[in-house]
């Protein structure tokens, strides 16, 4: 198989209607105020900003008004353990390619752990979903990648780094690779520059200006981790405050 040449997701349509009020959250996020349209590339699309910038708020929109559950999981898992995802998806229109993806996952790194007691109650297990409470976070986050998607599907992650050690990135970026070889598309924030390294990917930065494109090398995560990296002791000097 060879990548997609046009997505699945082509662009999600923010749509003013009754209801919608800039001044009031999710809607007066900066991120969010100013959109209208947002494009998906074929292969990788990744939404990047600060804490509280937006960036997750957009992506479970786009999660919920795809099909799937706000808590994450396949499109068949309809489960809630608390409601506090924001009224946004509502406002959210797909526009679909007429190739239509065969697997699908929502996944969510702070509401993992119940999805993970979700399927073990319901015993509906897939390849990859078995024994998650069982395996160390990382291990299961990585099984999940790993075994259960399986290709020729649409994959929406948020923040996938999270129980993911540096080695156990660069392995999901290798894995990341192969799904994308597998005809499937992916839409994912995250926090990490390793993963924000994929070639070819579309990178979305939200900040208090909205949501800009922006090229890799222009990421403050891959500007702040290089400055750390590089000029350690005087970013430590100066964080630290020593003569």
């Amino acid at each position: 198989m060879t990548a997609l040449t046009r997505p699945y997701w082509i662009e999600a349509r923010f749509e003013r209607r009754e209801g919608w009020d800039d001044t009031a959250y999710p809607f007066s996020v900066p991120a969010v105020r100013t959109l209208h349209t947002l494009a998906f590339h074929p292969n990788v699309t990744f939404l990047v900003g600060e804490n509280g910038s937006g960036k997750s708020t957009l992506i479970e929109a786009l999660a919920v008004a795809w099909g799937f559950n706000a808590e994450g999981g396949s499109q068949d898992h309809q489960f809630s353990t608390r409601a506090s995802h924001s009224p946004l998806h509502r406002f959210v229109r797909p526009v679909r390619a007429p190739l239509k993806a065969r697997d699908g996952y929502f996944l969510r790194a702070e509401s993992y752990f119940n999805t993970a007691s979700y399927l073990e109650a319901s015993g509906t297990f897939r390849a990859g979903q078995t024994g998650l409470h069982e395996q160390s976070h990382g291990e299961s986050f990585f099984a999940l990648f790993d075994k259960r998607f399986i290709g020729d599907g649409l994959y929406i992650l948020d923040e996938p780094e999270a129980a993911l050690s540096p080695t156990r990135q660069l392995s999901f970026l290798a894995r990341m690779h192969e799904l994308v070889q597998a005809r499937s598309q992916l839409i994912i924030a995250t926090h990490s520059p390793i993963l924000l390294g994929y070639p070819n990917a579309w990178i979305y930065q939200a900040s208090e200006h909205g949501l800009d494109r922006i090229e890799y090398e222009d990421t403050d995560h891959y500007q702040v981790t290089r400055n750390f990296l590089t000029r350690r002791e005087m970013m430590l000097d100066v964080l630290l405050g020593n003569d």
